[in-house]
């Protein structure tokens, strides 16, 4: 494992939880005639996110008497080796995204990095009819490198550093931290995978 020297600290913590509330409610009131929402769970990462994300969804509906249902399905959208995009997505989970069709759809992700993906499943979903489409990420790296694409829905910016925990990894580790973190570039040299 790694020595706590690798990870920098991150303020974000602190405020997490005010934070996903408040997207919660925010998500819901631009729902006008929605009777059930997909919520479309981008993993690995995004489960913590999506978990926390949902419940406080969840408990805005009942405390509101909202009469809406919300179903969880999961996607992978994987585009990292190391601490790079390889420019390639894989998509790996719900085999059949026709059942999409007509809903209205919320894609959860923790962290939009270029944008490429993100970009790249919008357009993938597009050819199935969604009713509606929105995106809520917890984080939105600021980077030189980005498309320009911005997520409906938005925890925090973070500057261009590689993230760690509450759900997002690098080459599988820290994912399991309940924390976000900062990797540093002794903690990438100890767990990068080499001859990949």
């Amino acid at each position: 494992l790694a020595s706590k020297s690798n990870f920098i600290s991150s303020g974000i913590n602190a405020e997490y939880g005010d934070r996903t509330q408040k997207l919660a409610v925010d998500i819901l009131g631009s729902l006008d005639n929605c009777k059930q929402l997909v919520v479309l769970c981008v993993l690995k990462g995004g489960y913590k996110f999506c978990s926390e994300l949902v419940d406080s969804m969840e408990r805005h509906i009942c405390s509101c008497e909202i009469n809406m249902s919300i179903k969880v399905e999961f996607i992978r959208l994987k585009s990292y080796q190391n601490t790079e995009s390889t420019g390639d997505v894989e998509v790996i989970g719900l085999s059949d995204l026709s059942v999409l069709s007509g809903k209205h759809i919320l894609i959860v992700e923790d962290i939009i990095d270029t944008g490429k993906t993100m970009t790249y499943a919008l357009k993938l979903l597009e050819n199935y009819s969604p009713a509606k489409v929105q995106c809520a990420s917890l984080l939105l790296k600021r980077t030189p490198k980005s498309c320009g694409y911005i997520p409906d829905y938005l925890g925090f910016t973070v500057e261009e550093r590689f993230i760690v925990g509450y759900g997002i990894d690098y080459n599988e580790y820290f994912r399991d931290l309940p924390h976000i973190a900062v990797i540093n570039d002794e903690g990438i040299k100890q767990f990068e995978e080499v001859g990949q």
